[in-house]
């Protein structure tokens, strides 16, 4: 994909998330190709942000984390997103029904990285990754698909649009997580203090850990790593649920707490 068409990706993206428009896929030529012009569109696209003023990446998103959800989309691994700086709430948040275009949330396991995790130290599996996670933490990623018709969802047009991360909520963090069988631990997702849907952390790859180690491997090859202080959410252990102005969610993991969200 050139250079050109890569740029005129990004900022048509840009230029319809800020306008408001719901979303459609990109015009032929801009289109990505594959997941390696996608992941350049994304790169463009989050400079734009962060020229806006989104901050620094204070993390990332793993999405496609279900088989379910890989099927879709059709690709067989999961997906990455920035999180910005200015876009990370804590427990409990409030954020302005008016400020997304189609607002989703997702019930997670989020992890706070205790150091850096280049490639001279990789590659990185479940098993090993964990010594770098400082904290484990009930979280709420939003997310706003812009109204994207699914039936014309890409795996390159979701990567492209930085998978749609519009934000994330992180509960309090817990250190002494080692004492949980974090694949077992029940979670749950409720909304106006009714479940709306449950599963456990293995719902995530198997284990949180894994789409971890994924994205580790996954920046490595892309010339970037996961740094010190970064959060990143493992995945939804429940399906996306759609909000409305007045609506209140939370997501409770046994033994890590809950994050909660209001729209306003």
């Amino acid at each position: 994909m050139a250079e050109t068409a890569i740029e005129a990706a990004a900022r048509k993206l840009f230029a319809d998330t800020r306008a408001g428009r719901q979303g459609t896929p990109l015009p032929a030529e801009l289109t990505p190709p594959d997941m390696t012009a996608a992941y350049a569109v994304q790169d463009r696209l989050q400079a734009l942000w962060q020229d806006a003023g989104a901050g620094p990446v204070a993390g990332w998103k793993v999405a496609l984390t279900s088989k379910v959800m890989q099927e879709l989309v059709g690709v067989d691994e999961p997906c990455e997103g920035a999180v910005f700086a200015n876009r990370v709430y804590r427990h409990p948040a409030t954020v302005a029904a008016g400020d997304f275009i189609n607002l989703g949330v997702e019930a997670e396991i989020a992890v706070r990285l205790g150091r850096d995790l280049p490639a001279s130290d990789g590659p990185y599996d479940r098993h090993g990754i964990g010594e770098s996670v400082a904290a484990c933490m009930a979280a709420i990623e939003l997310v706003d698909d812009r109204a994207f018709d699914y039936g014309l969802m890409t795996a390159p047009l979701l990567v492209a649009e930085n998978s749609f991360n519009a934000g994330c909520v992180l509960g309090p963090e817990v250190t002494a997580w080692r004492q949980l069988d974090l694949a077992a631990v029940p979670g749950r997702m409720l909304i106006d203090g009714e479940v709306v849907g449950e599963g456990v952390g293995g719902d995530a790859l198997g284990h949180p850990f894994e789409p971890l180690a994924w994205l580790a491997n996954n920046l490595n090859r892309r010339g970037g790593m996961l740094r010190a202080g970064q959060v990143v959410l493992t995945g939804s252990i429940v399906a996306t649920k759609w909000l409305q102005a007045g609506d209140r969610m939370q997501c409770q993991v046994d033994g890590l707490g809950e994050a909660e969200l209001t729209v306003s």
